[in-house]
């Protein structure tokens, strides 16, 4: 029993995976089910187990096949039943698709009449329409010529609105001989009615009728005949216009002819006060039977504006000889007033459509004023007699103030400049009120000559010339003639010429503080009147005639601001650098061929430094309002005293050894305090205001005359490691310059001549190999010994001393 049960309970955990790693053979699972002759002992038992499970399995599928013969009869029974259903709802569609055609037949049907009924309908409303508007103007047309014949001017309006209106619909059916007919007999009576109502005003209106008051009919008649004019083709009104206002203006023609004395320009104002007195009494006595949109007393205005330019033309040249700007700016401005005067009272209506482009402005402006445009040349002689006395006059103040020698605390722009550009100011003003066309270009010229008579006359002449009592007036009065004629040319041969004038007064001279004050006071006033100049010629181009633009052109003048402040800058550096001068002589006549090992910079250097730090903060403290120009002082100043300094290291030999150590010593303490000299005293925390351009100067300057020097402490033997060290060094290469070395290091003859001609292979080979790196060293570092030897680790450590004690003292 315990056998059987142990078989059972295997049976019953196995499992039968569908895997090749699980799949068991026959007799493997015989084995495993009786693994020893023992178990075959109960093999009946397991025998009956199997055929059990059998018998279990069996009564499973045979359940499972009756179940599905009765699914398949009962989905059998439903598709059938679905067959039936589908059938019968194909027929119920077919059934409604038919109804659907005849229900859509008979919609059309329906739909057809009705479109039949609505064009029958709209016809006939359109037969019912076009015939009451025939009647409309078949009626209408009797009554207007019934009205016309009785002078019924206020029912004849308002039927003859109606009648055009009516007719524009009738367009289309002009082809028709009756309506072709209708049309031209209501031209033909609108035309009659036109000439009837003109003739009414001009009977009404003659001469012999005007001094009698309008009755009230004739008031009715002739503003109800306006109403019919409004309404009939705008000629008949144009034709009414044109001849009232010829009327209202007969009185002016005749009272202001050209041989009238009232005629002439100072009396121009009466014109203008006739024309306000008139248009009261023409207002007051019949100007309330227009319409307010004729605007018929503007018409008589824009007529006699007309009128008044063309009589000044014409008297203007009458009495060409009589006119001058005393009498010709006043009639300007009275008519400028004028015309902004019935800018003020009128629309501008009737001309806006003449000066579309200026709607947003005066359109009345010009309408007289225009006559002056022609003679404006008399007001640009007046302007420019007027600059020529308020230069003359700067010129006497400045020499009153260079007399009195009255020295300011800062340098400041000159008065006089701003005092010039507010007179250009009113004058353009006046002008451009006066025109934009060509009197502006001439003024613009007129500018343009005191712009340089100003340069010549204020600036240039009050240059401090050191050493001479001798004036420029007359140098510079001749300059302004040739620059007024000839233009680029003599300004700048003339600023090229006085600045050499006054290099050499200044040779080995120096300007004394007030005057470096003055020459600042110049540069801040020349570039105020540079950078006003633009600006003006800026505002010309702005207002001037488009098509006159190009003929605006300051750049002469502003060359001529731009080279007197180029020019004071050279001689302020000039000046700085004859400061320094005496102790560039010192340097060159110390005795450099025994001195010793250096412990601080010369005293050349001290005087060097208290001369820069002498100048420089009063150039900048003056000059402060314009830093570019103080930033190109300091370039000047720097390039020309680092040429000269190098130039005079050349000129300090035989050197010993300490003596190129001190020379380098000073070199490096002129380097620091160049780079730091255009801020000195005024470096601010944590800004440097130092241009970049400045420094790069200073370093590649310096940096090349303590590679001289440096180049000194190497042997010249062998004479072979000495040039190839100068190649080294310099990225320049250089004959001369490597002459002048050999000779401050007292080489003697036979020995300059093997290192020139070792200079000269080294040039040549460097020249045919043209992939050679050429390197410049800022400072000699050790380099490795060879055969030939080099720069020895004595010199190395001399030079490594000496720049720790130049790193101390600065």
């Amino acid at each position: 029993m315990d056998i059987a049960q142990h078989v059972n309970n295997i049976l019953e955990k196995m499992v039968i995976s569908n895997s090749p790693q699980t799949e068991l053979t026959n007799i493997e699972y015989i084995n495993k089910i009786f693994p020893n002759e023992q178990s075959l002992s109960n093999i009946d038992e397991v025998l009956k187990i199997l055929k059990d499970k059998i018998g279990v399995l069996d009564k499973e599928i045979r359940e499972a096949i009756c179940s599905q013969k009765t699914v398949e009869e009962n989905g059998r029974k439903t598709l059938e039943n679905a067959r039936g259903l589908i059938i019968n709802l194909s027929t119920v569609i077919h059934e409604i698709k038919n109804q659907a055609k005849q229900s859509e037949k008979i919609v059309d049907e329906i739909t057809c009449n009705i479109k039949q009924l609505d064009n029958a309908k709209r016809n006939l409303t359109l037969s019912i329409i076009m015939l009451n508007n025939l009647h409309i103007l078949v009626q209408g047309t009797f009554i207007l010529k019934e009205t016309a014949k009785k002078r019924q001017y206020g029912t004849a309006s308002k039927t003859l609105q109606g009648i055009l209106d009516v007719l524009k619909q009738f367009d289309r059916f002009k082809h028709i001989p009756h309506i072709s007919k209708l049309t031209s007999d209501i031209d033909e009576t609108c035309n009659q009615l036109g000439e009837q109502i003109l003739g009414d005003f001009r009977e009404t209106f003659e001469s012999k009728n005007m001094t009698k008051s309008l009755s009230q009919n004739q008031i009715q008649l002739l503003a109800e005949g306006c109403l019919v004019l409004s309404i009939l083709e705008p000629k008949y009104k144009r034709q009414l216009i044109t001849w009232l206002v010829d009327l209202e203006l007969v009185e002016y023609k005749a009272l202001f002819q050209d041989n009238q004395d009232i005629a002439w320009l100072d009396k121009i104002d009466t014109r203008f006060s006739w024309l306000k007195k008139h248009l009261i009494v023409f207002e007051d006595k019949i100007g309330f039977l227009f319409p307010p949109n004729w605007e018929i007393s503007e018409c008589i205005a824009v007529e006699f504006c007309k009128i008044t330019r063309q009589d000044l033309i014409q008297v203007m040249n009458n009495r060409f000889i009589e006119l001058d700007v005393n009498i010709l700016l006043p009639a300007i401005s009275k008519a400028t007033a004028f015309e902004k005067l019935l800018h003020q009272r009128f629309s501008g209506a009737t001309i806006r459509q003449e000066k579309a482009s200026f709607q947003s402005k005066n359109v009345f402006s010009g309408l007289i004023t225009n006559c002056f445009e022609n003679y404006l040349n008399i007001y640009v002689d007046a302007q420019d007699k007027n600059f020529d006395k308020l230069v003359n006059q700067f010129v006497e103040e400045q020499t009153k103030q260079s007399m009195n020698n009255q020295e300011s605390t800062k340098a400041e722009i000159f008065s006089s400049s701003g005092k010039l550009f507010t007179q250009y100011k009113n004058c353009l003003i006046q002008c451009i009120s006066l025109s934009n066309r060509l009197p502006l270009v001439l003024l613009s010229n007129t500018f343009q000559k005191y712009l340089r008579e100003y340069a010549h006359k204020i600036l240039q002449n009050t240059i401090p010339r050191v050493g001479s009592n001798v004036s420029l007036a007359s140098s510079l009065s001749n300059t302004i003639s040739n620059t007024s004629a000839s233009g680029v040319f003599s300004a700048a041969s003339s600023a090229a010429g006085l600045i050499q004038i006054f290099l050499k007064d200044l040779d080995n001279k120096s300007y004394t503080n007030p005057e470096i004050k003055q020459i600042c006071s110049i540069i801040l006033t020349s570039n105020y009147c540079l950078e006003t100049t633009q600006q003006l010629e800026k505002k010309i181009q702005e207002k001037i005639d488009p098509s006159l633009i190009e003929k605006i052109n300051m750049n002469v003048e502003c060359d001529i601001f731009h080279g007197i402040t180029s020019n004071c800058l050279q001689l302020l550096s000039h000046s700085v650098e004859n400061s320094c001068e005496q102790a560039l002589n010192t340097m060159i006549k110390t005795q450099w061929a025994n001195m010793g090992t250096p412990i601080g910079h010369s005293q050349y250097v001290s005087s060097l430094i208290l001369t820069c730090h002498q100048s420089f903060p009063l150039i900048r403290e003056n000059l402060s309002d314009v830093p570019n120009y103080y930033h190109q002082f300091c370039q000047k100043f720097v390039e020309a005293f680092i040429s000269k300094f190098i130039s005079n290291i050349f000129k300090c030999k035989p050197l010993s050894q300490g003596a190129a150590e001190q020379l380098l010593l000073d070199a490096h303490t002129m380097k620091k305090i160049l780079l730091e000299l255009p801020e000195y005293k005024f470096i601010n925390v944590g800004h440097n205001s130092i241009p970049s351009s400045y420094t790069n100067t200073v370093i590649t300057g310096m940096t090349k005359a303590e590679m001289i020097l440096k180049i000194l402490l190497v042997p010249a033997s062998p004479a072979e490691m000495f040039v190839e060290n100068y190649f080294k060094l310099f990225q320049e290469k250089d004959m001369n310059e490597f002459q002048k070395i050999i000779e401050m290091k007292g080489i003697r003859k036979s020995e300059s001549l093997t290192l020139i001609e070792l200079f000269k292979k080294k040039m040549i080979h460097n020249y045919e190999n043209k992939n050679l790196d050429y390197k410049t060293e800022i400072q000699i570092s050790e380099s490795e010994p060879n055969e030939s030897g080099s720069i020895s680790s004595i010199h190395s450590n001399r030079i490594k001393k000496l720049e720790k004690l130049i790193k101390n003292r600065l």
